[in-house]
């Protein structure tokens, strides 16, 4: 029982560094389990171990936001785009050896956006038909490296691990479907690709950066944190928008996790998390240009959650829910303020939460519950409690 803390602890983070990235028109996509905060999804996976997760996520994003301030007229006018997303997240994790594991994550996902603007026009100028386009398959595939920079074997209150991986151009990013009310006179239904919101990919390959570590407070409280970054070289894509004005940008991605986990041995397995996140998409890239159509922005949100574990099996439920929602001025915002002296700001649309279901099961060499060389510290800890 003094080991039960620490053992659910690793089933946590490696079940939960993952978080759902996306915000619903700021397009920020994610890989298995949702935001892979980092390639690091296996604490402590000894030699020749694997974990094998299955991840499930569902958002719908509908309000509208120009900076911090919300657009409150969209919803009373009628006019706000609806972006209902669903994810089916495939990971599987590998212990390399004690300290260094490979991850790969096989993400699918199907998006439905409902709007008015896209078809014929908001009212009063347009038709004011609401109609839907949607999409669905694979989406980009991740796969990476982290290592621990702490031995496990030794005792230590602490561990940190830092991962490099890839991000591959796996998902389409041209995925058409039927707009209505096109043309002059707004009566021809055409095909044409949907917006960069629900295109499953993003036409690019990105390099993935990240940091994930736990802090051992006491007996019952740990502090887990991930943070995340996706470099996009590639600037832009080649696939024009709908309207033929410029292409789908290749945008870095960023975010960052923090958060308390709980454990009272009186709960049996089960295990709540209380935590905060930020994530979101910068306006220009740390590496490469950063012109083409993006909608930049972030979303904080509080995140409560929930685990179960038993033997080999881990089953995590979070909920994250936001605080601030902010769609900053784009590169391209920034250039037509600078050539027509009109100040220019585009809006996107956010969600108020995020659904994440994830279950794993750990298998394979020869530890198959808590490893038993990180024991020694958390016993240490553990002695007269």
């Amino acid at each position: 029982m003094r080991n039960f803390t620490l053992f659910f602890l690793m089933l946590f983070l490696v079940t939960q560094v993952q978080v759902g990235m996306s915000q619903g028109c700021v397009a920020i996509r994610g890989s298995a389990c949702g935001m892979n905060l980092g390639t690091a999804n296996n604490v402590n996976l000894g030699k020749g171990e694997f974990l094998a997760g299955v991840g499930l996520r569902y958002f719908k994003s509908f309000r509208h936001y120009r900076g911090h301030e919300e657009e409150k007229h969209r919803l009373e006018e009628g006019t706000e785009v609806i972006n209902k997303s669903y994810f089916l997240d495939l990971n599987l994790n590998y212990g390399i050896t004690n300290r260094l594991y490979a991850n790969l994550g096989i993400p699918f996902v199907y998006h439905d956006r409902s709007s008015m603007y896209e078809h014929g026009g908001n009212p009063p100028n347009g038709l004011g038909e609401r109609h839907e386009t949607a999409s669905r398959g694979l989406a980009d595939v991740r796969f990476g490296l982290g290592y621990w920079l702490f031995n496990p074997a030794k005792q230590h209150k602490f561990n940190y691990a830092l991962g490099l991986g890839v991000k591959l151009a796996t998902g389409s990013y041209d995925y058409t479907d039927t707009f209505y009310n096109q043309g002059a006179d707004r009566s021809e239904d055409l095909e044409a690709v949907v917006d960069q919101s629900i295109q499953p990919g993003d036409g690019g390959t990105g390099i993935t950066v990240d940091i994930q570590g736990y802090q051992v407070l006491s007996p019952s409280f740990v502090l887990a944190t991930n943070l995340y970054y996706m470099l996009s070289p590639k600037e832009t894509n080649g696939v024009l928008t709908r309207n033929g004005s410029s292409e789908f940008s290749c945008p870095d991605q960023y975010a960052a996790r923090l958060g308390f986990f709980y454990n009272n041995i009186n709960l049996a397995g089960f295990g709540p998390y209380l935590g905060g996140r930020i994530e979101g998409i910068p306006s220009e890239d740390l590496i490469g240009g950063s012109d083409g159509f993006r909608r930049p922005g972030y979303a904080i949100s509080v995140e409560p959650g929930i685990s179960y574990t038993h033997n080999r099996v881990a089953i995590n439920l979070n909920v994250p829910i936001a605080v601030e929602r902010n769609r900053t001025q784009s590169y391209m915002d920034k250039q037509r303020t600078e050539e027509t002296g009109v100040y220019t700001h585009g809006d996107a649309a956010f969600a108020d939460f995020l659904v994440s279901l994830n279950f794993s099961y750990r298998f394979g060499g020869k530890q198959h519950h808590m490893p038993a060389e990180v024991a020694p510290g958390w016993n240490d800890l553990n002695k007269g409690n």
